[in-house]
């Protein structure tokens, strides 16, 4: 069987009509009067005859042109359409280049006020994002690198802001994050940034030990004279040590009046296990 060459391919001359230079297994070179020279694979599917196009001689080598026509054939024998399968990577590719970091970030905030979150933490979401936004929000997240994270993030820095940048970095891989379970990227970039950044020594904050002291914080609450709501919320606090989030979000259900155990369910718990408090009687 008479099979194409490199050189054969390169001497073919176009005629006053398209003629078709056959290579072999459905491959062939299409020869135009303009001396385009294009190159396509013959098949048949669902038994019907079909053609796909791969590209330009001599921007696609001969070489190139066989390994497209084998990867189709692959799929052929897989029982996949080579069409079908390259109008859909197209299509996924367009996606990703649609979705911008700026869209990701808008829908990820939604999906966090869909769950309830506080305002606080919605309007902390939305500052960090926004941050983001003014240097990334247009990109499409798919072209997104490292570097390009680390330019709002140095910004920060060169302000001072060191704490500031390290929460940025955090809201991005989030980002990164929710667009990974989108299917829209394949990793997190800002996982490579973290050693980029200056950390601000730790600065711990006095906390009361002296029982007279601790005595006199719990009689100032007790004789609170605001919201009823508000007193009990921190004589709560105080009992079980729990955190202000885990308190608000509260149900009856997680409370056991007899056993004076408050038990504060996984998917709530900050670290992600079930936090217990004891219900002082």
């Amino acid at each position: 069987m008479p099979v194409l060459s490199d050189v054969k391919v390169r001497t073919l001359k176009p005629k006053e009509k398209p003629f078709k230079q056959a290579d072999f297994d459905g491959l062939f070179v299409l020869v135009n009067p303009n001396v385009s020279k294009l190159w396509r694979f013959k098949y048949r599917w669902m038994g019907k005859e079909k053609l796909l196009s791969f590209g330009k001689y001599p921007d696609l080598s001969l070489k190139q042109a066989r390994d497209k026509r084998d990867q189709a054939r692959k799929l052929l024998a897989e029982g996949k359409d080579p069409s079908f399968e390259r109008k859909k990577e197209k299509a996924t590719k367009d996606a990703k280049h649609r979705e911008t970091f700026g869209r990701l970030a808008g829908a990820l905030l939604e999906k966090k006020r869909l769950e309830g979150k506080s305002a606080s933490t919605l309007a902390k979401t939305e500052w960090l994002h926004g941050l983001l936004c003014a240097d990334l929000g247009s990109y499409p997240i798919s072209q997104i690198t490292a570097r390009d994270v680390l330019v709002p993030l140095r910004k920060m820095e060169a302000r001072g802001r060191n704490e500031s940048a390290l929460r940025v970095r955090s809201a991005a891989g989030q980002i990164f994050r929710y667009a990974i379970a989108q299917g829209l990227v394949d990793n997190d970039p800002t996982f490579g940034l973290k050693d980029a950044l200056t950390r601000t020594p730790v600065k711990h904050r006095s906390a009361l030990i002296d029982p007279e002291k601790v005595g006199g914080l719990l009689r100032a609450i007790a004789g609170f004279d605001g919201q009823p709501t508000t007193r009990i919320a921190l004589q709560l606090l105080s009992m079980t040590a729990l955190r202000p989030g885990e308190l608000r979000m509260a149900e009856w259900s997680e409370i056991d009046l007899e056993k004076a155990i408050w038990t504060v369910p996984a998917h709530r718990a900050q670290n992600a296990s079930p936090s217990y408090g004891t219900l002082a009687r």
